[in-house]
């Protein structure tokens, strides 16, 4: 009777368990993170990146001081009251939520042809019965079309360039988080001092995500965001380049505060460079993307990088692996940025050498010519002539 009691416990409740733990609260903070960041993007434009920095730091401070504090509540709770009074405080970021207020950026707002025409499709949708084949086919047409200008940016070569970089990126940035402390006790470190490194990476960490957000919305780095993002995952491939030569405890200390801040770094210029690139208005889905391919290397490269440990016998293929994944990152959005300079530069030496009046400005992949006012303004000046020269 007991064993069978402890095997209905093993079969039916752990799966049970597993989805109450691991489900619920990860759906339940995956839609409230993807949103939270989206609207720092829409609420500050001047020292976007800086306001990026505090609010992605917020998780970096909660980290390091939940660790203790839940200790201490299972301590004098137990593990129930524990997850009762964290379940609570969780239950505030409705609140934040609330405190949210939406607003409309020039460029969310529609032109009255816009409102004209759903106006006027709505009043014929009225007007049809709510069976026929018309209706049935102008709500899909009107879903897949407002789907289709939501995701629009999946089409964009630089967001698809995004992507790929971020799954590289992504793949270097989970195992030194797992595997740092094995490595400095392999390497003749004491589990005190491990855990001091791992207490100084964390730190410095949410220092990087606070003050490389202040420096790059100064003026003279404001421009150049997108550079440092790349700087910013380059050193940190640089790191893990270095960390099998570094087998010390003073060694291991200065790559800590190096590593930690420029990871808190480019975390915070994410929303920064893809806001670049997609816009305010379809950022919540942009960012919703670049998590989600974030979260799969994130997930996949810890059981790599273990595999990699047990059959090589060290850690230095690992760490060497990670590094290449993160240069490679970095290298390959910022050839794509060089490519994407030199188009721009043809195209508008092309322009003046095939008309000297013309003139070409280029935002994105749209040009605009002012060839024809040109004209227009030399027609008139010849006409003033003309009349001036004329006898009264």
């Amino acid at each position: 009777m007991i064993l069978r009691d402890v095997l209905s416990v093993a079969i039916h409740g752990i799966p049970l368990a597993l989805i109450d733990f691991s489900l619920s609260p990860g759906l339940g903070f995956a839609l409230c993170y993807s949103p939270a960041i989206a609207m720092v993007g829409k609420y500050f434009s001047r020292r976007k990146a800086l306001a990026y920095g505090i609010s992605l730091s917020g998780s970096g401070i909660g980290i390091f001081i939940l660790a203790p504090v839940v200790q201490l509540l299972i301590e004098q709770f137990s593990w129930r009251g524990a997850l009762l009074i964290l379940g609570g405080f969780v239950l505030n970021l409705c609140v934040c939520g609330a405190l949210m207020r939406p607003i409309t950026l020039k460029e969310d707002q529609t032109t009255p042809e816009q409102n004209h025409v759903c106006r006027t499709r709505t009043q014929d949708l009225k007007r049809a019965s709510p069976c026929s084949t018309w209706t049935k086919e102008w709500v899909q047409t009107c879903l897949c079309s407002s789907l289709q200008q939501e995701y629009s940016f999946l089409l964009m070569s630089d967001f698809v360039v995004l992507a790929i970089s971020v799954l590289f990126m992504a793949y270097g940035c989970s195992p030194l988080f797992v595997y740092f402390v094995p490595y400095a006790l392999s390497v003749g470190v004491t589990h005190q001092q491990a855990a001091f490194l791992m207490s100084i990476l964390g730190v410095i960490d949410i220092i990087g995500n606070i003050t490389f957000g202040w420096l790059t919305d100064r003026r003279c780095l404001k421009n150049y965001q997108y550079v440092c993002y790349l700087f910013a995952i380059g050193l940190d491939g640089l790191c893990y380049l270095c960390l099998p030569m570094l087998q010390s405890l003073p060694l291991l200390v200065p790559f800590a505060c190096t590593f930690g801040y420029f990871d808190g770094a480019y975390v915070t210029l994410i929303p920064v460079v893809t806001a670049e690139i997609v816009g305010t208005t379809s950022l919540s889905s942009a960012l919703g993307v670049v998590y989600f391919l974030h979260a799969v290397p994130y997930l996949v490269s810890p059981p790599i990088a273990g595999w990699l440990v047990d059959t090589t016998g060290s850690y230095t293929a690992a760490f060497l692996l990670c590094g290449f994944s993160m240069i490679f990152s970095s290298l390959l959005l910022g050839f794509a940025r060089v490519v994407k300079k030199m188009k721009k530069t043809q195209l508008r030496f092309l322009a003046k050498e095939s008309d000297p009046k013309m003139q070409l400005w280029t935002n994105g992949s749209v040009a605009y010519s002012v060839a024809r006012e040109l004209d227009q303004k030399d027609g008139e000046s010849a006409a003033l002539a003309m009349l001036g020269s004329s006898p009264t």
